[in-house]
């Protein structure tokens, strides 16, 4: 058995410890749902079950936002998610991170792991693209940890340049081609000499990407009714914080270039942005896509539905944008977020820092596509 393995293991036979230990540390959904508790468990599959028996409480009981079950896929179709995990790291300690964002113990706690790997199983998404991913190698380790039925044969993730140590990720059922990446390319600009009132870090140095976005081609299967084709995917994460605005713009007005530059080379080709936008519709990042050719596939539904919140602040950040060419393929009306549990209403993560059930801060999107 190995490491990862091992210790997953340990975990698991100890789970009626850890969630009694958890809850006592941290005030955690105990103290807010007095039913979320497990049963005391002596085996290791008694164990399995017992959190996941939490956890499918907390999913019904504490979900604050989209809705509960993800509807069945149409015949024909196959589905495209977009889901930030919240920092998926690994327990093997990367030396390159040091200082503030050393990941030494910053391991993604078992019972959120589970948490998200629930949500997936029910999403049942062919291609879904992540954000917060550690590396490869934890990509890997939780496919192969929690995902191994779900056929995800095909894996990228690429480091993305990003001091945290945070990258894009993509498991594919279909063929994943051409990935490539921009890291530190200059946006034009420099950074302001204030980042709200306080003096910017950044001050006066280009302006250039602080996540690289990941782009690759998904290589669609021919059907008895259509032909093979190309769906090009840029994965996003971009830049965060209220201040960053001028940050983000960049990096949106240079993502819409790439992206026309893939419908320059490739006549007809259906582009696909999606990710974490950390913006909402109305900012100007965002607009910066709308107003150049991609539609946000919720465009026709009720923006203030509490179904369509992508995030717990109620915000929806979490986007899925599309050219002309890939709108002809996008079922829009079947387009939806998952919900997960979440803190209540008024609770941050300063003083609810996780609970049994809580998976990310982040909800999945996902649309169903024509084969």
């Amino acid at each position: 058995m190995n490491n990862h393995a091992a210790k997953q293991s340990s975990m698991f036979r100890h789970a009626g410890i850890l969630i009694a230990g958890v809850a006592c540390v941290i005030g955690s959904a105990c103290a807010v749902e007095p039913g979320i508790q497990a049963p005391n468990a002596t085996t290791e599959s008694q164990a399995d079950q017992a959190l996941n028996e939490v956890i499918a409480k907390a999913e019904k009981t504490m979900r604050r936002f989209g809705i509960g079950e993800a509807p069945a896929k149409p015949a024909n179709t196959f589905r495209l998610t977009t889901y930030n995990i919240e920092n998926l790291f690994d327990d093997v300690d990367d030396p390159t991170l040091t200082g503030r964002n050393d990941d030494e113990g910053n391991i993604k706690p078992a019972h959120q792991r589970l948490a998200v790997a629930r949500a997936i199983h029910k999403l049942d998404s062919d291609v879904i693209c992540m954000q917060e991913i550690e590396s490869l190698e934890a990509m890997l380790w939780f496919r192969d940890e929690y995902l191994s039925d779900m056929g995800y044969e095909y894996v990228i993730s690429l480091d993305a340049g990003n001091s945290r140590g945070i990258e894009n990720a993509v498991l594919s059922r279909f063929p994943l081609t051409n990935p490539e990446q921009w890291i530190g390319k200059e946006l034009g600009g420099v950074h302001p000499e204030k980042y709200g009132r306080n003096k910017n870090y950044y001050a006066g140095e280009p302006v250039a990407f602080r996540r690289s976005p990941l782009k690759l081609d998904v290589e669609i299967p021919a059907t008895e009714d259509r032909e093979a084709w190309t769906l090009t995917l840029f994965v996003v994460h971009h830049k965060s914080g209220r201040y960053s605005q001028y940050w983000r713009e960049a990096e949106a007005r240079m993502i819409t270039k790439l992206a026309h530059a893939v419908e320059t080379e490739h006549a007809g080709r259906a582009v696909v942005i999606l990710g974490d936008f950390n913006a909402q519709i109305a900012d100007e990042s965002v607009q910066t896509y709308l107003n150049d050719g991609f539609m946000d596939i919720f465009a026709d539904h009720e923006e203030a539905a509490l179904e369509m919140i992508t995030h717990e602040s109620n915000r929806r950040i979490d986007l899925i944008l599309a050219n002309d060419a890939a709108i002809g393929y996008l079922r829009e009306d079947a387009a939806f977020v998952l919900g997960t549990a979440a803190r209540p209403k008024g609770v941050d993560w300063r003083s609810m820092d996780t609970f049994e059930g809580y998976a990310a801060d982040h909800y999945p999107v996902s649309v169903d596509i024509d084969r």
